[in-house]
């Protein structure tokens, strides 16, 4: 069974991201796709980007502990939220931080918003920066759009059926990446 981490990418208050992490991990183990490790960046509160982790002369306990997970793992999935076009400042720190972990290490993304795009637009951008350091970006997304009204607080959908549809296309992409590598 495949081992897969999912980042977690808002540190707001009243994050809604959140939501569709805690389904994704929910329907993988429920469907016995792999086993997850959350990796909630929340929980982590990672410093500002100083120094890549490999240059650091004294990285934070925290950090060691995020990076022995994420090297684990077979296979990433980010779920973030869209902030004015672009993904949150936290998660570029940690693609940023992470540069040589990154390599070749599949990942899924999915994006979420209140609105109606459902945060298409910092696809491009966090696709770019994961290009560059070569991690290997499935091309699947799972977006979901008008939070409020397709996810409750604890991360269960309100469209079941067709909710669990796309998301096991996005799930079946990842894997197939997985597998590649």
């Amino acid at each position: 069974m495949k081992s897969i981490a999912i980042i977690s990418a808002s540190v707001r208050q009243g994050r809604k991201s959140h939501r569709v992490a805690l389904y994704l991990k929910h329907l993988i183990e429920e469907k016995q796709i792999g086993i997850v490790q959350m990796l909630d960046l929340m929980e982590y509160n990672f410093p500002i980007f100083d120094e890549r982790l490999i240059n650091q002369k004294a990285p934070l306990d925290k950090t060691l502990d995020f990076v022995s997970k994420f090297k684990l793992c077979d296979g990433i999935i980010i779920v973030t939220p869209e902030y004015n076009g672009g993904y949150p400042g936290a998660l570029k720190n940690v693609i940023d931080v992470l540069v040589e972990e990154w390599k070749h290490k599949p990942v899924g993304l999915s994006t979420v918003s209140g609105g109606q795009f459902g945060g298409v637009q910092s696809i491009t951008s966090l696709q770019f920066n994961l290009w560059k350091i070569i991690a290997f970006v499935s091309t699947t997304p799972f977006i979901v759009a008008n939070i409020d009204k397709t996810f409750n607080e604890k991360g269960i959908p309100i469209f079941k059926e067709e909710t669990e549809k796309r998301a096991l296309a996005f799930l079946d992409e990842l894997i197939w990446c997985i597998q590649r590598i």
